[in-house]
């Protein structure tokens, strides 16, 4: 049934205003008093850190500014918004690390993390079994923030809401659509470095990440379509620019198909599979296993270590030639971009795998000269002011083919195939080795063209197996950026922001299980 737009609309306004959240962004604005009395306790604890034997220091005054918006058909089920000012320093004495943090910011609180960060330092240093080394890094002094052009957090609470109604109303007027849940989250993160070697860098970075899932029930059964993992580093635009009311009618109509689809057959087939799949391929195979730190045994607690040796870069063949990943801390839009890193590298764009070959990793400056490397490539991040900066995964992103190559151009000699869309039930194992796949649409290509849905699939393989099976990629008109706004990593854990992009790729002859129930 269709919902009349005036009630679906008023409806939500009486519970916006049922659910009010005093606004914070007047508290949350820094000023210039702030952000003078931010650069003097950074100061202060760099020269304590100094004196106490400190061979090294850096420091993040951080703040943060969350907003999240749910609702279901036509009701808000919750609205919240929080906010976080800190900072945490880093220090290194005698080879090893200490760090300190504390949500006040004056110099008297700074003084007192130096102190702390350099006594457990120190007490780190009486197990250190290698000094760490720092590769060079240029003095900075700069500004850097993402563009947008238009800031989330000055748009009208019950304009963000009518978005997603109106997402909601489009999904539900498609016939035989049940449900509807949607969420926008907003994230500011306004980030000051310093560092002993001179550096002084502020950064303001803006997140918009929309989701939703649509449902569809019948005869006792039900199957669902999640739109997700398109969150970008833009502002409200991303809301106004892209067509959402248009992807979340798809998504009711094959929700609704879903239903009626039939099992897949277990067996070899030819795959061809969208951006909104192959980026998670993409992360997991590729992003986590180029981690130097999971390498080295450094890593293991969340995502488990890596296949990929340390020698190995310059002698692993990782897949056929026409596969080229790309590190990237630049791309316009990606979830990891920035302009320098939590240790105030800049942010670098570099080959991980050129021509099939795996040619080099994921680095920060302690990492770099571990693989004879004079530079990091700027992948050090922390996830709050209150979190250790460890290293986190880049943008990394599959090459499109250099010439127009369409989508129906991928499917035009598959005889027996499967296209993948969306997220579905997927797992890798701890080196980042054995992995199975599943999406959320999936449709048989037969004889080269599109054929009926099915359900219950997944591919299946080794990472440089799938990879060594890519023959063929769409051009850059296909190209897609998707992401995910929660990569975990560490103990304690932290989350990371990233992004990947591709165009659809297509693999030769890859093992496909049916995931249904026995």
């Amino acid at each position: 049934m269709r919902i009349p737009r005036r009630e679906f609309i008023a409806t939500g306004t009486a519970l916006i205003a049922a659910t009010y959240v005093p606004d914070w962004a007047e508290a949350f604005q820094p000023s210039a008093a702030a952000d003078a009395a931010g650069a003097g306790a950074a100061d202060a604890a760099l020269a304590r850190a100094a004196a106490l034997g400190a061979s090294y220091a850096d420091i993040r005054i951080n703040r943060y500014r969350r907003e999240s918006i749910a609702t279901r058909e036509r009701q808000v089920q919750n609205v919240s918004r929080s906010a976080s000012y800190g900072m945490g320093l880093r220090v290194l004495v005698n080879g090893a690390w200490g760090f300190a943090a504390i949500n006040k910011v004056d110099a008297a609180a700074a003084r007192s993390i130096a102190e702390q960060a350099v006594a457990i330092a120190k007490a780190n240093g009486i197990l250190q079994t290698r000094k760490v080394v720092l590769a060079a890094a240029d003095k900075v002094v700069a500004s850097w923030n993402n563009p947008i052009k238009k800031d989330p957090f000055e748009v009208p609470l019950e304009t963000k809401t009518a978005f997603l109604f109106k997402l909601n109303e489009s999904a539900m007027a498609v016939a035989g659509v049940s449900f509807v849940n949607s969420q926008i989250q907003f994230i500011d993160e306004q980030k000051y470095f310093a560092s002993s070697e001179g550096s002084r860098i502020t950064q303001r970075l803006v997140r918009t990440n929309p989701q939703f899932t649509t449902t569809a029930t019948a005869s006792g059964d039900f199957q669902t379509r999640a739109v997700g993992d398109r969150g970008k580093l833009l502002g409200y635009e991303y809301l106004e620019e892209y067509p959402w009311f248009a992807d979340a009618e798809l998504a009711g109509h094959e929700v609704v198909e879903k239903l009626k689809a039939k099992p897949a057959v277990a067996g070899r087939y030819d795959v061809v599979v969208d951006p909104s799949q192959l980026f998670l391929a993409i992360h997991e195979s590729v992003g986590h296993s180029t981690e130097l730190d999971r390498s080295l045994g450094y890593e293991a607690n969340m995502a488990g270590t890596s296949f990929v040796k340390p020698t190995d870069a310059g002698k692993l063949r990782f897949g056929t030639k026409i596969v080229n990943l790309i590190g990237d801390r630049t791309q316009p839009g990606g979830l990891a971009t920035t302009g320098y890193d939590d240790e105030g590298v800049k942010s670098d764009r570099w080959h991980i795998v050129r021509d099939g070959m795996f040619v080099d990793w994921q680095t920060t400056r302690e990492l770099a000269p571990l693989v004879g490397q004079s530079k990091s490539h700027g992948c050090l991040h922390s996830d709050d002011w209150s979190s250790v900066p460890f290293p986190r995964m880049p943008n990394v992103s599959l090459e499109p083919a250099a010439t127009e190559v369409s989508l129906d151009d991928l499917f035009s000699d598959i005889k027996r195939g499967l296209y993948v869309v969306g997220r579905g039930v997927s797992s890798i194992d701890h080196q980042r080795y054995n992995f199975q796949f599943g999406g959320a649409v999936i449709r048989e290509i037969v004889n080269g063209k599109l054929g009926a849905m099915v359900r219950d699939a997944a591919y299946q393989s080794r990472t440089p197996d799938f990879w060594a099976s890519c023959d063929g990629l769409g051009g850059p008109s296909t190209y897609r950026l998707w992401g995910t706004s929660a990569d975990g990593k560490g103990e304690p854990g932290q989350t990371n922001a990233v992004s990947h992009g591709c165009p659809p790729a297509r693999f030769r002859n890859v093992n496909v299980l049916n995931t249904g129930a026995a």
